[in-house]
């Protein structure tokens, strides 16, 4: 079946009997000229028409009209800061973070545009560094570290990212030796409802996801079938339709590495994962439910596309363009961001 047909199916989209769009067009990723070549692997998606990209040498972009034009909306002085991760909740209000050992983990804030900023955290810890960061509602959120003093770190925020303190870390399981997170797509923490969050490990010997259920004060750990066992390996990315349906994917993000096993669901919002029958037949850095629907969802990465219409059971390459993150809305927004500038939305 057409991948057009095959979406049409799954999410309603009305298509004509030859499976294509009732406009005549197949759905596809249409790629948005940003610009500029940095690597995008932050990526918020708040409609069809407006979108925030992070990525490398402080580099944040906005667009309002559907990724027709972006706006280079970049905090003044931020040339050496790596942006991984992006949380929008309108076209005037976003969140990023910036990676890296020490001082280079930043939390920055605009409530216009990107017109200017303030930076909401400093990360004064050597020890830390910051990988994602994800939110529940419009005030409350979370950004984690990998592991210090053996456990992983959170930060929390109630104000919408104005101020974030450190939770204690009693309710946090030890760390496995050699694992952490990955900060490759921005979807290495994750939420779902009010008070629900996840975080994807790998490095370790076992490639784990952790849940809290009161927005990071107590964690549990539970094993995914992803491969981990060395530094490049594990889950990269995790979405959630609700608290209990989940879908993980991953790999060895190293080019030309076997990445086997990398997919795996949940039904039980993480204590148990099973793996896809037919899992990305690659390393895949992210991945998002489509909208209203129950099974279907895109995982991309630096090789392609794939597609599940089962709820991660089965996966099958529909796109082969290099994409390390992708985000959807209620809108059909769907969004994907990656190397080289590249950006795109799906048209349908």
């Amino acid at each position: 079946m057409a991948l057009t047909a095959v979406l049409g199916a799954a999410l309603s989209v009305p298509a004509q009997a030859d499976g294509r769009h009732a406009e005549g067009r197949a759905p596809h990723w249409e790629l948005k000229r940003t610009g500029t070549d940095v690597r995008f692997r932050g990526l918020a998606a708040v409609s069809r028409t407006t979108a925030w990209l992070a990525g490398s040498k402080g580099t944040v972009l906005r667009t309002t009209d559907g990724g027709r034009s972006w706006r280079n909306v970049s905090p003044p002085g931020a040339d050496e800061l790596e942006f991984r991760d992006v949380e929008a909740f309108d076209a005037r209000r976003a969140v990023v973070l910036a990676i890296g050992e020490g001082e280079a983990s930043r939390v920055l804030r605009t409530e216009d545009g990107g017109a200017t900023w303030e930076e909401a955290f400093r990360n004064a810890d050597p020890k830390a560094f910051y990988d994602c960061i994800t939110f529940f509602d419009p005030r409350h959120g979370l950004a984690m570290s990998d592991p210090v003093d053996g456990r992983y770190r959170i930060l929390s925020t109630r104000d919408g990212g104005r101020s974030w303190k450190v939770l204690p870390s009693a309710g946090m399981p030890d760390a496995q030796p050699g694992e952490a997170g990955f900060a490759a797509s921005g979807q290495c923490l994750v939420s779902s409802g009010p008070r629900d969050v996840w975080l994807a490990t790998g490095g370790g010997a076992t490639a784990r996801v952790l849940h809290s259920a009161d927005r990071g004060l107590h964690w549990t750990a539970a094993e995914s079938t992803i491969p981990a066992g060395d530094p490049a390996r594990g889950v990269f990315a995790l979405a959630f339709r609700d608290r209990a349906h989940g879908l993980a994917v991953g790999g060895d993000y190293r080019t030309g590495q076997a990445s086997p096993r990398a997919g795996a669901v949940t039904r039980d919002g993480g204590r148990t994962w099973q793996q896809s029958a037919t899992p990305p037949p690659a390393y895949r850095s992210g991945v998002a439910w489509l909208p209203h629907s129950r099974t279907a969802a895109l995982a991309v990465g630096p090789t392609g596309t794939d597609l599940t219409t089962d709820a991660g059971r089965t996966w099958r390459t529909v796109d082969t363009g290099s994409y390390d993150t992708v985000d959807c809305t209620p809108d059909f927004g769907c969004w994907a961001a990656g190397e080289k500038g590249r950006a795109a939305r799906l048209e349908w």
